[in-house]
């Protein structure tokens, strides 16, 4: 099966506008804007067939084309990242398979994440969306408690069946839990990893549907899959000792680049 990633990123962001072209300086010093730390990411994934970043702003054409990435031209009337990688896939072509949907804030996404991802997407042939989640130790889970404690929209949560279709993806912290838990101690709560996986036709469906309650009261795209009775597959990745974050605000600026010291990445 042929697999397409591929990297939406726009400026216009409303929490964070010019995101994808904020520098992230690794352990040794170096310097690398936040989406090409992403193409990166995606280009140290095995078993995809072309990578590209999806866009609509010629500020990041620019810079994507001058570190080497291939770039698709989008719509600036893409509501989300999904609708972007839709847009993008009908660009080229439409003929890949799978299209994974790495979104442009994820520079720490390890490829295992998405090679599990893909594998998990092919190995379900009755599910048309595939997503990540991993499950929160105390420390990641305290990071999330406390952005809500000061009304940051921080990370997205995850709830799901015993066959791991997804019931339902929030940037409250679900599930509720009143333990305390070590910082290295797993608790019952799993943080969503914001990468998809779609096969095509549930790919391109996707912009046809109207935007739902439950899509605009969260802000999570995923949602219109599930109010349109589309089955999300959650794949449960491993951490193997790697920190994860997703940047979602400048204060997360000195978090990934404190991650990316502490695991000696460059």
């Amino acid at each position: 099966m042929s697999v397409l990633i591929a990297i939406p990123a726009r400026y216009a962001s409303t929490r964070y506008p010019g995101k994808p072209l904020v520098p992230l300086t690794g352990a040794s010093g170096n310097s690398q804007t936040l989406i090409e730390r992403s193409w990166r990411a995606a280009m140290a994934v095995q078993g995809v067939d072309r990578v590209v970043v999806a866009t609509d702003d010629d500020r990041i054409r620019e810079a994507a084309e001058g570190f080497g990435a291939e770039v698709v031209m989008t719509s600036e009337n893409c509501a989300n990242g999904t609708e972007r990688c839709a847009e993008a896939h009908e660009v080229l072509g439409g003929g890949f398979d799978i299209v994974v949907n790495l979104q442009g804030d994820a520079p720490l996404t390890p490829h295992w994440f998405v090679e599990d991802l893909v594998a998990g997407l092919k190995s379900a042939p009755n599910a048309g969306v595939a997503t990540p989640v991993l499950r929160c130790d105390g420390e990641a889970l305290n990071s999330l408690l406390n952005d809500r404690k000061h009304g940051r929209v921080g990370g997205t949560t995850a709830v799901f069946a015993r066959d791991n279709s997804a019931m339902y993806f929030s940037k409250e912290v679900v599930p509720f839990t009143a333990q305390t838990y070590g910082d290295t101690d797993p608790t019952p709560v799993f943080h969503h990893v914001g990468v998809y996986a779609y096969r095509k036709d549930a790919l391109s469906a996707y912009p046809t549907w109207e935007t739902g309650p439950l899509e605009t009261l969260e802000g999570l795209e995923q949602l219109r899959f599930m109010e349109n009775n589309h089955k999300i597959l959650c794949v449960e990745v491993e951490a193997r000792g790697r920190q994860f974050w997703e940047l979602n605000n400048p204060s997360d600026v000195p978090k990934l680049e404190a991650m990316m010291a502490a695991m000696g990445l460059d």
